[in-house]
């Protein structure tokens, strides 16, 4: 069993990174975590951040060594590029800067924070965004795939590190469709991808190896899909795969849902691969996970992974948190932050939350901040999705007709189905029957809003003052009046921008 754990000021000293996805976060051994590069508010980054593990300190080292073209030291800003660590070593390839992919290569030396620019080493592979990398053994690079502007790549380059030549492979037999935004993680002697957007722009769910990349085995480099049984994730991109010992964790990303029209879907599912027994299984979680996203980083630090940003369609994260097992230390702490400047809370209030579990004090929170009082009986639990049998029913009649084997996946898709139907939804076309429902997720989308951010101001919730969530402590729809339903639709549409 694994908990989700939302990192707290307690768990570390300095700043850590700002909000931010598209970015790469590495391990230099067991010392270090290194973010650099990145996207916020369609603005590039170049920064870098680094997480001390034995100190447990965020810090901004102070970099030397070669320039860009812009007279900065260090590449220039970008994202969706690829970071590998080679002993105290990482090496930066490609990504993208605004609309232009970039193709420059460079290295930053962490014991001595000093770039240096390698892009006139070689015939280096062409530029490109979304690409996926690993380190083979302690030598050699490998890079396959991405997105160059005009068409996905299927090919993979291998670079050595001593000589840094890079070669491109050539590979007999079936080829993986090309793809961008996929994931390649080395197992022992095989590069396993996953996923990823491909021709024509369809989200993947395909799981290849290669092998021939280590020089020893003399194998002739070829492809092979796997089809390995158990709970397999659905098609994504922007995912991670990060090892954990004898199995491989995959978190997050984005897919499509829908069934006539297509629309966007973040993940935030746990799945691992046992290299054991070579299935797919998910990670038994005992918690809320983190909000759905894609983008993002996750790095393992002991027997910890690390949650680094990302991006859901609208919001660019800049939170952290822990998933840890449930012999832990920090297992049992809330994983729900803590607003700033919090109201006090009277301590049979503080017995209520602990009974409501551990996003009690959120919500009553948020019901203070609303002027409702919270001992008058209006505690109400909101359900999530699954447990919403009235929302799961109205939903799954939308997606009639797409073969779902998987029911966490069937419910996701059936909420997505029905959020977009009431985001077309008018108050002539919206059927009595649907008001409970619809109720109950205005309701869990305001509070998840509550929850996703670190502070509840009036000014971005649009509580006192503003009253923009109106029906927050309405218990029932049989509450509404006929013309409330206007109103209700409204406010809800604008939790789904």
């Amino acid at each position: 069993m694994h908990h989700w754990v939302q990192a707290s000021s307690s768990d570390f000293s300095g700043t850590p990174p700002q909000p931010r996805s598209g970015h790469t976060a590495v391990n230099v051994g067991k010392s270090m975590v290194v973010v650099f590069g990145g996207l916020v508010d369609k603005k590039f980054l170049n920064d870098i951040t680094v997480y001390d593990i034995e100190n447990k300190l965020w810090f901004e080292p102070e970099c030397t060594g070669s320039e860009s073209e812009e007279g900065q030291v260090g590449p220039t800003p970008r994202a969706f590029h690829v970071a590998i660590t080679i002993d105290c070593n990482m090496f930066i390839f490609g990504g993208r800067s605004g609309g232009k992919r970039l193709g420059d290569f460079w290295v930053l030396d962490t014991d001595i924070w000093q770039w240096s620019e390698l892009t006139s080493f070689g015939d280096l592979p062409t530029p490109r965004d979304f690409a996926a990398a690993a380190a083979i053994g302690n030598q050699k690079i490998v890079l396959c795939g991405g997105w160059d502007g005009k068409k996905w790549l299927s090919d993979v380059y291998v670079m050595d590190t001593m000589s840094l030549e890079w070669m491109e492979l050539s590979v007999l037999g079936s080829l993986p469709p090309p793809r961008c935004g996929h994931t390649a993680t080395m197992v022992e002697k095989r590069l396993l991808v996953f996923g990823g957007r491909g021709g024509g722009g369809p989200i993947m769910g395909d799981l290849w190896a290669l092998k021939g990349l280590i020089d020893e085995e003399r194998e002739t480099p070829g492809w092979t899909q796997l089809k390995l049984p158990g709970q397999a994730p659905s098609s994504r991109c922007g995912h991670t795969v990060t090892s954990g010992g004898h199995y491989l964790l995959l978190f997050g990303g984005h897919g499509t849902g829908g069934w006539l029209s297509r629309y966007d879907v973040y993940y935030n599912d746990t799945i691992i691969l046992d290299r054991v027994t070579a299935q797919w299984k998910r990670l038994p979680i005992s918690n809320e996970p983190p909000p759905p996203r894609a983008y993002h980083t996750m790095t393992c630090i002991g027997a910890r992974h690390l949650l680094i940003g990302g991006f859901d369609g609208k919001l660019t994260f800049g939170d952290l948190w822990w998933l840890v097992p449930e012999d832990d230390p920090i297992a049992n702490r809330s994983s729900v932050p803590q607003v700033k400047n919090p109201p006090e809370i009277k301590e049979s209030e503080r017995e209520l939350d602990k009974e409501r579990g551990q996003e009690g004090f959120s919500i009553v929170d948020l019901q203070k901040k609303m002027g409702i009082s919270v001992s008058s009986g209006l505690r109400f639990q909101i359900p999530e999705e699954s447990e919403d049998q009235e929302l799961v029913e109205l939903g799954s009649r939308l997606i009639e007709g797409d073969v779902v084997d998987d029911r966490v996946f069937m419910i996701e898709m059936a909420a997505q189905a029905l959020r977009q139907h009431w985001k077309e939804s008018t108050p002539i076309t919206l059927q009595l029957k649907e008001l409970g429902s619809l109720l109950r997720d205005y309701q869990r989308l305001v509070t998840r809003k509550h929850i996703a951010q670190n502070s509840l101001t009036s000014t971005d919730f649009g509580l006192p003052g503003t009253k923009t969530f109106t029906f927050y402590h309405i218990k029932s729809s049989s509450e509404l009046r006929i013309n409330d339903i206007p109103k209700l639709l409204e406010e809800y549409k604008t939790l789904l921008i």
